[in-house]
């Protein structure tokens, strides 16, 4: 009798070893003829020379044309599988935020749903944020491309290259244009030119020169952190008494301060979408990892200093910022522009973007997402055409087109 449990036992185990290759097999046989591309993409991938096969991050189940609804669906976790660190990093991170801080946005909801669910606007980056398995299926269903499970945000599938990952062209799809021009700044500044060259292979693989992950995913960590955060703003206030007259300003633009000072509900989702660093100990921390990294090829004391360009340069900013503010804040008051009845203070609201309800309050909106966020990115980023001519000029500019407006509608009032 024991012999024959034996027996069944191991015929249970080789079924169960010989089974799961097969089914990879059929999947690769079929797909071969229907998505060919992302057959040979996972054939030369580290996931096909270590036997992680379809079955791995699909499951079983599906197993003909007609039931491809019941695959399942890779998420953040699927992946943890193997490579729980570089998940729990992620999920920590701001990237896994994105999602969460999209739908927190204002004027999200008055997008068309092509900007958002379909993946031609907002949603078409942030969607690399966590994402319940349902809404991951409802975007495939979308039509959505790269990035609905996260992880193939940078590690595209089908071929998931680490090599891939750390090129800066990976962070290019996301990380450019309107309010976050990065890939431009990054790219025509002397680390980026020096990096593609060696790209290139102008240059030697040896010579200095660092990526995007060089400096905000040290040792590969993958939270992608910076000490300023996404918006510029952070807590504690500044000993300088203007800017920190000037930063509480922006906060109230942002709506996470009311007009008297004190802090709102929405302050409360701008800490779970990480979008500022809220104590001193937050942000020392960030500026330290990024001095360590730049030491690798400058000294220390170059690098604080040139850091704390940067943050002058937000200073600097920020007080043109809040001068704007201000005056579209005075029309309200004043009853010369209606203050819109979604807004819960007689303030303007910086997050409604270009759904601002007039002129000058739309310059406020560029002045805010692009000027001011060119400005200090660009120093940042050794870029000094963006810092001068597209960031700190064009703050300049606004500024003197909310002036103009604001006079000619009190004008107009009279």
């Amino acid at each position: 009798m024991k012999q024959r449990i034996h027996f069944i036992s191991l015929i249970v185990f080789l079924s169960a070893f010989l089974v799961k290759p097969l089914l990879s097999q059929q999947c690769v046989e079929c797909h071969k003829k229907t998505t060919p591309n992302i057959v040979s993409d996972w054939q030369l991938s580290k996931h096909s020379q270590n036997d992680v096969d379809c079955t791995v991050c699909h499951g079983e189940d599906h197993k003909a044309a007609n039931d491809y609804a019941v695959a399942r669906i890779p998420t953040p976790d699927t992946c943890a599988q193997c490579h729980e660190e570089k998940v729990a990093q992620f999920k920590k991170g701001k990237h896994a935020l994105a999602w969460t801080a999209m739908k927190a946005m204002p004027t999200a909801h008055a997008q068309p749903v092509a900007m958002m669910e379909g993946m031609k606007g907002c949603g078409g980056c942030h969607k690399i944020g966590l994402k319940s398995e349902a809404e991951i299926r409802a975007l495939q269903q979308a039509g959505s491309g790269f990035g609905r499970a996260s992880c193939d945000a940078c590690h595209t599938r089908h071929i998931f290259s680490v090599t891939e990952a750390k090129q800066p062209q990976a962070c290019q799809t996301c990380h450019m244009g309107f309010d976050h021009p990065q890939w431009e700044m990054y790219s025509a500044s002397k680390h980026g030119v020096r990096y593609l060259l060696k790209q290139n292979k102008t240059l030697p693989e040896t010579v200095a020169a660092p990526s995007c992950q060089t400096c905000h995913m040290q040792e590969g960590n993958h939270e992608v952190r910076a000490a300023w955060g996404f918006l510029a703003v952070r807590l504690p206030m500044p000993e300088d008494k203007q800017w920190t007259a000037d930063r509480a300003t922006i906060l109230q633009g942002l709506g996470v301060l009311d007009p008297a000072g004190n802090p709102t509900g929405r302050l409360e989702v701008v800490k779970a979408a990480d979008l500022a660093r809220l104590t001193q100990e937050a942000w020392q921390a960030e500026r330290d990892k990024m001095i360590k990294t730049c030491n690798q090829c400058h000294s220390v004391n170059f690098a604080k200093a040139e850091l704390a360009k940067g943050d002058d340069m937000i200073r600097e900013v920020d007080h043109l910022m809040a001068e704007a503010i201000h005056i579209v804040a005075r029309l309200y008051n004043d009853g010369i522009i209606p203050k819109p009845a979604s807004y819960a203070y007689p303030f303007p609201d910086l997050l409604t973007f270009h759904d601002a309800a007039t002129e000058v309050e739309q310059e406020l909106f560029v002045m805010f997402l692009e000027h001011r966020m060119r400005s200090f990115q660009g120093t940042f980023h050794a870029n000094p055409d963006y810092a001068l001519w597209y960031g700190w000029s064009e703050m300049r500019r606004s500024l003197k087109k909310v002036e103009t407006m604001a006079a000619e509608m009190r004008k107009a009032d009279h």
